[in-house]
């Protein structure tokens, strides 16, 4: 018998001084059963670092031609195409085929210089890719947030993150490995 995902709903304020974007959002998230939540969290802190009316969730783990969030244009073209953890060589330069920016937010502590040290160099000349580190110690305080109910509010200023709830604050200060290069 196959196991079903677990419904995690969120309200998530985000107030973006970095982008001048403030919004509410009432988000329903499916987690995957081989999902961790430390995985669920960075889910969200992804949505509010790039939060956008047209973000979605994809499918994610359950579909390889998805990522974990992305943004369309309502022509139905891939804006933004954001993937979570260390994903292989092939599926980053497809995502940057396909997408005008991509977005790979790491959140595996050590093995991420291993991984980098393997696919970085040849990565480079994607100029639509930007490559993020979240420590592992702040992702495990955001696992610790995590309830299938959550009221978070997020305060985002000169790149660094505040993600509070009713009962715990977490600082995020995401490192940038690779910025995508702007169009001219």
């Amino acid at each position: 018998m196959a196991l079903n995902a677990t419904i995690y709903k969120a309200e998530l304020q985000v107030s973006d001084m970095d982008r001048h974007y403030y919004a509410t959002h009432a988000l329903t998230v499916a987690r995957h059963p081989s999902e961790t939540a430390e995985r669920l969290m960075v889910r969200l802190l992804a949505f509010a670092l790039y939060a956008d009316e047209r973000l979605e969730f994809g499918k994610g783990l359950s579909d390889d031609d998805e990522p974990a969030l992305w943004r369309k244009a309502y022509t139905g073209e891939i804006e933004q195409w954001i993937e979570l953890g260390q994903p292989d060589e092939a599926r980053i330069r497809k995502a940057c085929g396909r997408a005008q920016h991509v977005v790979v937010i790491n959140y595996s502590g050590r093995s991420a210089d291993i991984w980098w040290d393997k696919i970085g160099s040849s990565l480079s000349r994607n100029r639509n890719l930007t490559v993020l580190d979240i420590p592992a110690e702040t992702v495990d305080l955001l696992a610790a947030m995590s309830e299938r109910g959550m009221r978070l509010q997020c305060l985002i200023q000169d790149g660094q993150l505040e993600i509070m709830s009713d009962t715990a604050s977490v600082s995020v200060e995401p490192q940038s490995r690779m910025a995508a290069t702007p169009p001219n």
